[in-house]
């Protein structure tokens, strides 16, 4: 259980990062808002990856 929090952290954590990173060297305002629905998609999946097997279910 204590692993899987702080894999959640840390992919939270990269997911912050990648929001800093999109924000600070993306001008224009339309890449930026696709890019970072894109790390929060990928960020969701990742979590729900790491918490689903918690609850029985088992997904890839």
């Amino acid at each position: 259980m204590l692993s899987v929090l702080i894999g959640v952290l840390i992919i939270c954590i990269v997911g912050a990062i990648c929001f800093w990173a999109i924000d600070k060297f993306i001008n224009e305002a339309r890449l930026a808002n696709l890019l970072k629905l894109l790390v929060v998609l990928i960020c969701l999946a990742a979590i729900l990856q790491r918490v689903l097997p918690l609850a029985g279910i088992n997904w890839l």
